[in-house]
């Protein structure tokens, strides 16, 4: 993993449009390199819970799903419950015909701060007009 290349704030939907640069081990959006995607959202699926043991932890931000594999036996050892509001940030994996996959090496409960939903979007408008359009654009 390159940590010199930021973890892009994003939605799900803008996933779809990153390409695999295999020679740089890392995908693209336009001119933008990324290893990293910081994503918020609910919790729609969780594997700790009664009722869906053995089921994937999946994410939902609106826009789309991705599937969390938690790298950390810290992780997977807290109670993560359908409905939780969490921010993510992790390496980013796209899957043919199946939900993408962010390999977690952080995730926060933000249930408890029931603005972030709204200001998320805004962080993602604003870091996307600010950074990544400009570069983007370049190659239009």
């Amino acid at each position: 993993m390159d940590y010199r290349l930021a973890a892009l704030k994003l939605l799900c939907a803008q996933l779809k449009d990153a390409k695999e640069m295999a020679s740089q081990n890392a995908m693209s959006l336009g001119n933008v390199l990324f290893q990293r995607a910081w994503l918020q959202g609910v919790l729609v699926s969780a594997s700790n819970e009664n009722d869906h043991v053995g089921a994937p932890l999946l994410l939902d931000d609106g826009t789309g799903v991705v599937q969390l594999a938690l790298s950390s036996a810290d992780f997977r050892l807290r109670p993560w419950k359908t409905g939780m509001y969490v921010m993510v940030v992790g390496g980013y994996m796209a899957r043919a015909a199946e939900p993408p996959i962010i390999k977690v090496h952080k995730i926060v409960d933000l249930s408890q701060f029931p603005d972030r939903e709204a200001m998320w979007y805004l962080e993602v408008m604003e870091a996307y007009k600010l950074f990544y359009r400009p570069l983007i654009e370049e190659l239009e």
